[in-house]
């Protein structure tokens, strides 16, 4: 750090104010709240900010927009004042563990008076930019990654789609030499492993196996890793090698709440191997070879709208709701000749591995931004050294 840094308390620079109720009309406006964007408006009452989870299991999380926002009453808004940047604000927010300010037992809570009396050490201005120009070109290569992403499995869906639901590609009918069968014949299903929590590790030490619980697994589909909060020593898994998973396995969220189901039935892609070992109330389905069927028809067959519906008309409903093993692997399936079936696979599977591949950098990045952003904000490293 060189002597150009002032040291001063975060209300100098930073304007912080509540969120409002969000509005009920939609729109194209993004809504946030203290786990980020909930849904969308045709109101605004920000505009390029910061955004701080201000109260329970979110408090603290910090969010930023680029653009117009409405910020919801279960956030803080953070503007720059003059002599600030409103992007390195925003990294030097995630750099101050905020999660650990917070007051209160029960319900975890923020508040700008804790805000603006934190102590900071702040840059120049011209040094604000350039940090913020390093981190936001991570950020930025991160979220390109994500948009091809997106892209790519849309475009593997619209294939399904028109192959095995539509049929589009077969006049409009299910060919006569197709079948309709059950899950069961073109899977095999198992249930996670049920590890006891006194098992699992909150940090990794030593060699571990990422644990795999439903946190991994996203809305609508699709693999969350920064999902992992436990880790299981891998030294103590003889006999437990049918629950490491391998890449392109698929996997399935059995729990949801009744109250707000969110991923019941929905699937994620395992990217890689020998990195994780699957926890239970996760379902655990690897392809047969019967049909030439590969884990993409898998994962866009159990994502898919008609197939989740059924699913979640069959499951068992009481605080939660809960899928057996028994009805998943009875869902009905359309099954193609094994020509046909390798033929689609030819086309969307390199689309998954374009996306794996993404992700895998993502992590890299991620890695990368997260080792940076406490060096660059407390003048460790001096921004003009890095190359990014």
């Amino acid at each position: 750090m060189t002597s150009d840094w002032k040291e001063c308390k975060l209300e100098k620079y930073v304007d912080f104010k509540n969120g409002k109720k969000r509005p009920d009309k939609k729109g194209a406006i993004p809504v946030y709240g203290g786990n980020g964007i909930l849904n969308y408006t045709n109101e605004t009452n920000y505009e390029e900010c910061a955004i701080i989870g201000r109260v329970g299991a979110y408090c603290g999380s910090v969010y930023y927009s680029k653009g117009k926002c409405w910020v919801s009453d279960n956030a803080i808004v953070a503007k720059n004042k003059i002599e600030s940047d409103i992007v390195f604000i925003y990294y030097l927010l995630k750099s101050l563990r905020l999660n650990q300010r917070s007051i209160g037992t029960g319900q975890p809570l923020l508040t700008q008076e804790i805000l603006n009396n934190i102590k900071i050490n702040l840059p120049p201005l011209e040094t604000q930019r350039k940090i913020a120009r390093v981190l936001s070109s991570i950020d930025d290569k991160i979220e390109l990654n994500n948009s091809i992403n997106k892209n790519l499995e849309q475009q593997a869906q619209a294939i399904f789609k028109s192959w095995f639901i539509d049929f589009e590609s077969f006049g409009g009918t299910m060919p006569e030499d197709w079948q309709v069968g059950i899950l069961d014949d073109i899977v095999e299903f198992s249930n996670g492993y049920a590890f006891k929590s006194s098992e699992l590790l909150n940090s990794p030490e030593g060699d571990c196996f990422d644990v795999f619980k439903q946190g991994h697994i996203n809305r609508g589909g699709g693999f969350n890793p920064t999902g992992t909060k436990s880790w299981y020593p891998i030294d103590k898994t003889q006999g437990l090698e049918k629950y490491i998973l391998k890449k392109g396995d698929v996997l399935m969220a059995m729990t949801d709440m009744k109250d707000n189901v969110a991923i019941l039935g929905n699937t994620a892609l395992m990217e890689v191997d020998n990195k994780y070992i699957v926890n239970q109330r996760v379902g655990l389905l690897r392809c047969k070879n019967d049909y030439g069927i590969s884990y993409p028809y898998i994962y866009l067959l159990t994502n898919s709208i008609d197939f989740l519906t059924d699913l979640r008309k069959r499951a068992n409903s009481g605080v939660q709701v809960n899928l057996s093993s028994t009805e998943i692997k009875n869902s009905e399936v359309v099954i193609a000749t094994k020509d046909i079936n390798i033929k689609f696979n030819n086309i969307v599977e390199p689309f998954f591995e374009q996306i794996f591949a993404n992700d895998i950098e993502n992590s890299r990045l991620t890695q990368l931004r997260d080792t940076l952003l406490p060096k660059l904000m407390n003048g460790e490293i001096d921004v003009d050294k890095v190359e990014v």
